[in-house]
């Protein structure tokens, strides 16, 4: 039997809706549509691009506590209410996912939130150890 565990960011969003930041399923790691809030102030930028990096950094943050890093994503999702939007976003994306390659999609939808301008939502495979 696997074990299932999930992963708290500390958002109030998460306390909210009733999700977790990220769900560890055996060797399956889900993180949720993480948007650019800083969890600990839970304020937002009003830049897309900082948006993008404080969703990577969030991202980044479940992804280690999940055991595992960026370099186990195979699916990638990026989530925008302005298609115009993505662009700018790419050198940060490509920092992080270039050498990875995952599966990705961009969608053009609406947020909760009218502050959020990007979430990104990733599929891991841990390659190790349990966590």
């Amino acid at each position: 039997m696997t074990q299932r565990r999930a992963i708290l960011s500390g958002s109030t969003f998460e306390e909210q809706i009733g999700y977790a930041r990220a769900v560890v399923d055996g060797e399956w790691v889900h993180v949720s549509g993480t948007t650019g809030f800083d969890y600990t102030t839970m304020t937002i930028s009003d830049d897309v691009v900082e948006q993008a990096e404080q969703c990577i950094w969030n991202i980044g943050t479940a992804l280690t506590e999940a055991g595992c890093g960026f370099g186990d994503v195979v699916r990638v999702r990026y989530l925008l209410p302005e298609r115009a939007d993505f662009e700018p976003c790419w050198p940060v994306l490509r920092r992080v996912f270039g050498d990875v390659r995952p599966a990705a999609t961009m969608m053009v939808v609406g947020l909760a939130d009218p502050r959020m301008k990007i979430e990104i939502e990733v599929y891991a495979r841990r390659n190790g150890e349990p966590a």
